[in-house]
């Protein structure tokens, strides 16, 4: 069974790939049935008989030009279906009894319906079934409702029918496939989408990473080449914290950026992502690093989710980087994390001693902060501070939003 329906299934395939043979096996077939039926007399004694009577050399003719045509009905409907509309009525008005060669209109009427729209069917249709029908009850047998000239009728409607369904049937076939195709299209786009604005989320957690490790590599450098020849042990320390940033920025970066390059690859970094569980230890890389940091904390000890606790780290680290590259020497940051019913606050204010305050149009510092912010169904406010100094605050909410940006991570 297997065998046979391969075999079915190759033939198919063969002939939808070479419609010009199929339809001159389907014009042979159609020959062979009209020799055949033309050898029948249907007005025998006793009901139509076979072999009682021979096709005249006009008839074979006829029958000849009209499954000839046949050959062409893909290429040339119309022009088929009027060849041989013209041959059929030629031989209703001249046989006596006439051969069938109506059925090669037949078939040219069912392939015009199926290849044209659902109006073209009605008004060639109607046309020909009037035409064929009118001839044979003008020029057949008699009388005029006898079961041939009636069969030329529902013939034609028939094939007009079967055309037009099928013609409906491969448009239903084609507008589901289009569907699915645009279905698939519009999942793989979104799959894109995602992709793009996970390496977005990415490249903004290095810039936060990066940027502070070298803000810190900065000011250290700057101590060490300051104490260098009067305090060597103080600048002994601070190249160590140096060497320290420095690794922990190229850590970062190679990790970040073996995540960009191969998503799937096993080796990619398991170490959770930094959160409020660690925040004494960023501020406690601030202090060294000569900033004078205060902490206060009110969030009873929640744990918020994932992408939450992730965004409030991230905006105190670049929040403190700020403070540190803008302020000036003599600045002071105080930061506060607060739950305040369903919401985290997150506070930094700083002096501004000296400084200029940090700005959208300075780099992409604000702009990353109010992004996360935002993304979790939150808000970022960030301006000068009556009396001089800077405060960024952000309200992030504990659930909702912030749970399902927690789960696309």
């Amino acid at each position: 069974m297997t065998s046979l329906a391969d075999r079915v299934s190759r033939t198919q395939h063969w002939l939808r790939a070479h419609p010009l043979a199929f339809d001159a096996a389907l014009a042979v077939a159609v020959l062979i049935c009209m020799v055949t039926g033309s050898f029948a007399d249907p007005h025998g004694p006793h009901g139509p008989t076979f072999g009682t009577r021979t096709p005249e050399v006009r008839s074979a003719v006829l029958m000849v030009v009209a499954a000839g045509a046949l050959v062409f009905r893909r290429r040339e409907p119309m022009a088929v279906l009027g060849v041989t509309g013209f041959v059929s009525v030629v031989e209703l008005v001249a046989g006596d009894p006439a051969a069938p060669v109506a059925m090669s209109a037949v078939i040219a009427l069912y392939t015009v319906a199926s290849t044209t729209d659902r109006p073209t069917t009605w008004r060639v249709g109607l046309l020909t079934m009037a035409v064929l029908t009118g001839a044979a009850m003008s020029f057949g047998s008699t009388p005029w409702y006898t079961q041939e000239n009636l069969g030329i009728f529902a013939w034609t409607g028939m094939a007009a029918a079967a055309g037009d369904a099928v013609r409906s049937r491969r448009a239903f076939v084609d507008a589901i496939r289009e569907r699915a195709e645009r279905a698939e299209r519009t999942r793989e786009e979104e799959a894109g989408r995602r992709v793009a604005e996970e390496r977005l989320r990415i490249a903004r957690d290095l810039h936060d990473v990066v940027a502070h490790h070298i803000a810190l590599v900065n000011v250290q450098a700057g101590v060490a080449a300051h104490v260098m020849d009067k305090r060597p042990d103080q600048a002994k320390e601070a190249l160590a914290h140096v060497r320290e940033a420095s690794r922990s920025a190229l850590n970062e970066l190679r990790a970040t950026v073996g995540l960009l390059r191969q998503s799937g690859d096993p080796e990619a970094p398991t170490e959770p992502a930094p959160g409020l569980a660690v925040l004494d230890q960023l501020v406690a890389t601030f202090r060294q690093a000569g900033l004078p940091v205060e902490l206060a904390r009110a969030d009873d000890g929640v744990t918020p989710p994932a992408a939450v606790d992730l965004a409030a780290y991230r905006i105190i680290q670049e929040s403190l980087t700020n403070v540190q590259k803008h302020a000036g020497p003599e600045a002071k940051a105080e930061v506060s994390v607060v739950r305040v019913g369903s919401t985290l606050e997150v506070t930094v204010i700083d002096n501004g001693a000296d400084g200029p305050a940090p700005s959208d149009g300075g780099g992409h510092g604000l702009i990353g902060m109010r992004e996360r912010a935002i993304a979790l169904g939150g808000a970022l406010t960030a301006g000068p501070r009556y009396g001089g100094g800077f405060r960024v605050q952000a309200i992030l909410p504990l659930h909702a939003r912030a749970a399902r940006a927690g789960e696309d991570r």
